[in-house]
């Protein structure tokens, strides 16, 4: 039987466990959830959080709000962020590969072919395709979207099962409950118009994107008939959890 194909999108607030560091217990974590689910999932990897590995080496003699320092600043977290996932997935027996995309390669037919012949490739041969926006060049990330659509779009192009978008709350709450402060998760939405009225416009701390970023790629999966999931990162197992409806998350059908 043919494995499922999951696009786990991981952002910089979830690989940081809302820290100032990239955190090598999440990654483990994930690793080890992967490395589970094996038999029946394979994976690929967007991931943030370049820019999160380099504050933990340097410190640049401009504003951090520059994005032209943010831009060098992934620059040399890059290369820190596949170490750490490489190290730690190596141990638990799986093999990691880094594909650097942009937006404007969604818009050329042959590079999007390229793309897919590459990433079918790597996962035919067991390696996990880590994703993240060529931040060197492109600028979307830094100043838009957190990844949040770069995977929307890569998940459409690999014809993916499931989009899970991990973040740090429990999926998307109502409105009310958030006035109430008593988060109460949306779990399943078929509607994306009338979860625009649920959310807020907060941004996380480390990240560049807030709900308004994840429905608008969910938008761009369900039109490609494809599941988004919007999961609590922060909790240990939450992609194993999630697979056995054992926490609270928002599916978007």
């Amino acid at each position: 039987m043919a494995k499922k194909r999951i696009l786990l999108k991981i952002g910089s607030n979830t690989l940081t466990k809302e820290t100032n560091h990239i955190s090598r217990g999440k990654i483990e974590d994930l690793g080890i959830q992967i490395a589970t689910l094996n038999d029946e999932y394979e994976f690929i990897i967007v991931s943030s959080g370049a820019i999160a590995a380099a504050k933990q080496f340097v410190k640049l003699d401009n504003q951090d709000k520059d994005v032209f320092v943010k831009q060098a600043l992934a620059s040399i977290g890059q290369p820190h962020l596949m170490r750490i996932y490489n190290e730690n997935f190596k141990d638990l027996g799986l093999n990691t590969s880094q594909c650097l995309l942009s937006y404007s390669d969604f818009e050329k037919e042959q590079t999007k072919k390229n793309i897919v012949n590459t990433i079918n490739v790597l996962v035919k041969n067991n390696y996990i395709p880590i994703i993240n926006e060529n931040d060197t060049v492109a600028t979307d990330e830094i100043r838009f979207g957190d990844n949040d659509k770069l995977a929307a779009l890569t998940a459409v192009l690999l014809n993916v099962d499931i989009l899970i978008i991990a973040t740090n709350t429990n999926g998307i709450y109502t409105k009310d409950s958030i006035h109430d402060e008593v988060p109460e998760t949306i779990k399943l939405v078929d509607d994306l118009k009338s979860l625009e009225k649920e959310i807020g416009e907060s941004k996380s701390s480390h990240g560049t994107g807030g709900m308004q970023s994840k429905i608008e790629a969910a938008g761009i999966a369900k039109a490609a008939n494809i599941e988004t999931w919007i999961v609590n990162g922060l909790n240990d197992n939450f992609i194993l959890r999630a697979l056995k409806d054992e926490i609270p998350f928002t599916k978007i059908i």
